[in-house]
């Protein structure tokens, strides 16, 4: 599967992690693939990685997190089932990559921050970018966004023992939300899906992420 990318001077780094990292492990979401291909991810992480941004491993951002690989981000987005009308919360807004992704592929963004510095450069790089349908607050992830809920997708960016009671609450019916579950040394990328009231869960992947710290 080949994807239109827009010319740039790291259009080729970016169509070599979408073919080599996305598509060659049998990834085939059009729209993932599409905007993975669009969105530049050496402008969401720090100077000294940016020669590493497409790279096939995460990449720190500072406040001890992490900018997670984009094969990860990719399951994440795909496993979504994204349309172009769905409104999403996003816990971890990190540098805002995945924030902006979730921008072009759905129609409102919510995300949380638990760390200020973070949220305020994603905010300022998410603005200069002209990513315009997305909101950064900085609060405890696990509680989520009562005020704007229900989410018909929840993206969470870091791992949780057991997935918050708040979270699940906050999924609309028909809602999705992959979040991964698990100790430091061993997580699994889950699917929770609500069909007619009920939860269903899936794993993914495995995977590794920073834990998810609640107050």
């Amino acid at each position: 599967m080949s994807v239109t990318i827009p010319p740039d001077p790291l259009t080729a780094a970016r169509q070599e992690m979408v073919q080599k990292q996305l598509v060659a492990r049998g990834l085939k979401n059009a729209r993932v693939l599409e905007s993975m291909a669009w969105v530049p991810r050496e402008d969401f992480v720090p100077e000294p990685y940016r020669a590493q941004a497409y790279e096939d491993h995460p990449l720190p951002i500072g406040e001890g997190q992490t900018i997670s690989q984009p094969y990860i981000v990719a399951v994440t987005l795909a496993a979504l089932e994204l349309s172009a009308s769905n409104k999403v919360l996003e816990i971890g807004t990190g540098s805002g990559y995945q924030t902006a992704l979730l921008s072009r592929l759905a129609s409102r963004v919510y995300s949380i921050e638990r760390h200020e510095k973070l949220a305020a450069q994603a905010r300022a790089t998410l603005e200069r970018l002209g990513y315009r349908n997305v909101a950064v607050y900085t609060g405890d992830g696990a509680s989520g966004l009562s005020q704007h809920a229900p989410y018909d997708a929840i993206a969470v960016s870091a791992a949780a023992s057991r997935i918050p009671q708040a979270l699940l609450e906050q999924m609309s019916e028909g809602g999705r939300m992959v979040i991964p579950v698990g100790l430091p040394e061993i997580q699994e990328l889950q699917l929770v899906c609500k069909v007619n009231g009920k939860l269903s869960t899936k794993v993914l992947e495995h995977c590794r992420f920073v834990p998810l710290v609640s107050n």
